[in-house]
């Protein structure tokens, strides 16, 4: 190992290097939904993703389920809310743009979070938010081609771009209640939440459940336990980490 490389280990604490590892799973689950889309519509799809995800994590926790606190309920509508939005939104756009542009217009939810702490919080950002936020705003720029002065956004990028505040959001809440609640309890709340608001918005978006080919049920589980990996570290790591 390099010494800068060895800097940087020593600089990053055990709860920022699991985040890293977990971006690194969470990147590569955008081909994988996209490629789901030709075998479900959106809606059905992340509803039974985080079906899948609720009950793997119900099954390895189900002991501890038992002491589910009413701040452990609101908690975990609250940020299942949001993941049903984000989540929602960013499969029903990824009909229409390819996984690549969503990985970059979800990945703005990063300097977005800062701004939501400024408007809401009254925590301005620091000097490597407000780079991040510039930078963020001319990737945009970049993907939307603005032409005789408009910016040109089709109806997916549009919706990605709207996945981004609910993600942010969750980050948000997890960071609010985080040491207050029950990460195994918390974590399942969630999903099931998001996995009930996704399948009911399947009547608005004209939905009906697809055949349950095996292609999609593999997707579902390989995502269900990427989803219940992800959304437990989260919660576990922002107890410590801003």
């Amino acid at each position: 190992m390099s010494d800068a490389l060895r800097g940087l280990s020593l600089r990053l604490t055990r709860q920022e290097l699991v985040l890293l590892f977990i971006t690194m799973v969470w990147g590569g689950t955008f081909l994988v939904v996209h490629r789901a889309m030709q075998h479900s519509g959106p809606f059905f799809f992340v509803g039974l993703r985080f079906a899948t995800a609720a009950l793997l994590l119900a099954l390895v926790f189900r002991r501890y389920l038992a002491a589910i606190s009413w701040l452990e309920l609101k908690a975990g509508t609250l940020i299942g809310l949001s993941i049903a939005g984000g989540y929602g939104l960013q499969t029903w756009g990824m009909q229409t743009i390819s996984s690549s542009q969503s990985a970059f217009l979800t990945a703005l939810y990063v300097p977005v979070v800062p701004l939501l702490q400024w408007l809401f919080l009254r925590r301005p950002p620091g000097l490597m938010s407000w780079l991040g936020i510039v930078l963020a705003f001319t990737g945009l720029l970049l993907v939307a081609g603005p032409q005789d002065g408009r910016i040109s956004l089709n109806a997916g990028e549009l919706a990605t771009l709207l996945s981004t505040l609910a993600i942010a959001a969750e980050i948000i809440l997890i960071s609010r209640y985080a040491g207050q609640v029950d990460v195994r309890r918390v974590t399942l709340i969630q999903l099931a939440v998001a996995s009930l608001c996704a399948f009911a918005l399947m009547v608005p978006n004209g939905e009906t459940v697809p055949a349950l080919s095996t292609p999609l049920l593999l997707s579902a589980l390989g995502l269900g336990a990427a989803s219940a990996l992800i959304q437990v570290t989260m919660n576990w790591a922002q107890r410590s980490v801003s």
